[in-house]
């Protein structure tokens, strides 16, 4: 009796470019035979077909596809351009399919695609692979399409399994469904970029900028992580190309997007488009965090704009927040450099309510603010204070800005005290150092000491540079060492602009001869004559 019930059966052929079902009749008992399991179970496993060396293929698990012939139960026949009753073999099957994993499909007594989704999305979070891959192939079997949330935890599940080509295929296969999302982008591109590194995962987010239907999907989280991966790969020029796509995709920033610009083209040297960033992010009423705030005063510091750092410096001290000492530091230097020297030293109170020590850079900008402002006196009583507070924090910085103020001042006496010091220390000094104390000794009209801080010099295997050599000639010629300026000018190589300095000297003291000496020398030498040198001595050879 059995042998002759009946049961319906549903065939989809997607050869003949049709979606519809056909329906036909099969014997129960003909059912059986070609299927190893009972009718009643939930389950249907098609005979086993012969795969050759697949996985030495290099193959994934959805690349193993049956003949996308499926019936009401879940099971798989072969497909015949002419059906018969003959037997049919299902062990000779070659032809390619819809995705299903190790050649198993499952009984789908739910038709539902919200309750098959939930399924997917279970199986998904638990990590199970094969089950949800076989639940994912099976829906795609019989025309079911997941929703965008079974899909992105799926592809989760495969991307935590590194298996991107698999990934990869579901993707795809939501690509075309038309059911990806922001998050799925992000998902994918993580994988990518994982397996096979920035650039490709790059090229696949230009094709998806590129897609005018595609585009509309990124969102500011996917920006955010593109973003991160420039930053992590150091290539500020893709992070403007992001920027600027983002723009063009009217995708507004967040504080993330923002703080992700700022501290990478500052890290850069883009000190422009640091600033670009920031103003943009302050239009757009995008409430900025510290770093970012930190990082947009370094930026208006280097890029010269020393009160546009000073009003972001104001709005973190409405907010009591506490800038780093190097915010302080950068943003001291920048006013000093101006002429702000009160604004400076306004900032740097605060920096000493907040707690902070200020370093030797926090002092040398101090110091350069006092003489940026000709304050010199101011600047040697702030040295000394550092000498008596923080004799630690002094470095060859500190003296050479305090040697600076001695030379303005005239003060040669402090300035050998100073140089005396540095030389006590250890320190590597400079020629410049010396250079300054020798000016000192010029202003304060002592050209003896300054031929001995000269000698001194020389002894320490020091080569004078120019501006030292003038500074000398300069400080004998007023000082009517006539004798040692040509015994100067006699062991240096010969130099116009020393001879210039010499010659113009000789003419305002009316030594002529010396003048004229000088001037006849420097002619055989082959050196030029500046224009104020020849004008003195047309002045003066008439008197001749």
């Amino acid at each position: 009796m059995a042998a002759s019930l009946t049961t319906s059966v549903v065939f989809h052929v997607p050869n003949l470019g049709l979606s519809e079902y056909y329906h036909t009749r099969i014997h129960i008992s003909r059912f059986s035979e070609i299927f190893s399991s009972d009718i009643t179970s939930n389950s249907w496993s098609a005979k086993r077909r012969v795969v050759s060396s697949c996985r030495n293929s290099g193959s994934t698990r959805l690349d193993r596809y049956l003949p996308k012939v499926s019936i009401a139960y879940g099971s798989v026949l072969n497909e015949h351009p002419m059906w018969d009753d003959g037997e049919e073999d299902v062990d000779d099957v070659s032809m390619p399919s819809s995705l299903v994993s190790e050649n198993r499909l499952q009984f789908l007594e739910e038709r539902d695609e919200k309750n098959l989704s939930w399924r997917l999305l279970k199986l998904s979070r638990a990590d199970k692979v094969r089950s949800a891959l076989e639940l994912y192939a099976s829906m795609d079997f019989m025309g079911l399409r997941p929703e965008s949330h079974a899909f992105n935890a799926l592809l989760s599940c495969l991307l935590r399994k590194e298996e991107l080509d698999d990934a990869l295929q579901v993707f795809e296969s939501m690509r075309s469904s038309g059911r990806t999302s922001g998050h799925s982008y992000n998902l994918i591109l993580q994988g990518v970029a994982k397996a096979r590194g920035f650039e490709a995962a790059f090229q696949m987010f230009q094709e998806l900028i590129d897609d005018k239907e595609e585009t509309i999907k990124a969102d500011q989280v996917l920006f955010n992580m593109m973003l991160t991966f420039c930053r992590d790969e150091k290539d500020w020029i893709k992070s403007e190309w992001i920027w600027r796509k983002m723009k063009e995709n009217d995708c507004v920033g967040n504080s993330v997007t923002y703080r992700l610009l700022v501290t990478m083209f500052l890290g850069f040297c883009q000190y422009g488009l640091a600033v670009e960033a920031y103003l943009e992010m302050v239009q757009n009423e995008v409430e900025p965090d510290t770093r970012t705030m930190e990082a947009a005063v370094m930026s208006f510091v280097k890029d010269g704009r020393w009160d546009f750092a000073l009003s972001v410096f104001r709005d973190m001290m409405k907010r009591k927040e506490n800038p780093n000492i190097i915010v302080f530091n950068a943003l001291i230097h920048s006013l000093g450099n101006n002429g702000q020297v009160n604004l400076a030293f306004k900032v740097y109170d605060c920096m000493r309510c907040l707690g902070h020590v200020p370093t030797s850079y926090t002092w040398n900008a101090l110091l350069i603010a006092l003489c940026r402002a000709d304050q010199y006196s101011d600047a040697l009583e702030l040295f000394e204070k550092i000498q008596q507070e923080s004799p630690s924090e002094l470095g060859l910085h500190l003296y050479n800005t305090a040697l600076t103020a001695c030379n303005k001042l005239g003060s040669w006496r402090r300035g050998l005290q100073i140089l005396w010091e540095m030389e006590d220390l250890g320190l590597e000094i400079p020629v410049t150092s010396y250079c300054r104390v020798i000016g000192a000794c010029e202003v304060g009209n002592e050209p003896k000491v300054a031929l001995q801080v000269y000698q001194h010099m020389v002894h320490k295997k020091h080569n004078p540079d120019t501006l030292t050599l003038l500074s000398l000639i300069r400080s004998c010629i007023w000082g009517s060492l006539y004798d040692e300026v040509h015994e100067i000018l006699k062991l240096v190589p010969p130099n116009a602009h020393l001879y210039n300095a010499a010659v113009q000297g000789f003419c305002l003291r009316e030594k002529t001869e010396s003048a004229t000496k000088l001037y006849q020398e420097m002619r055989e030498l082959g050196l030029s004559a500046d224009h104020k040198t020849r004008a003195m001595m047309l002045q003066f050879l008439p008197k001749i």
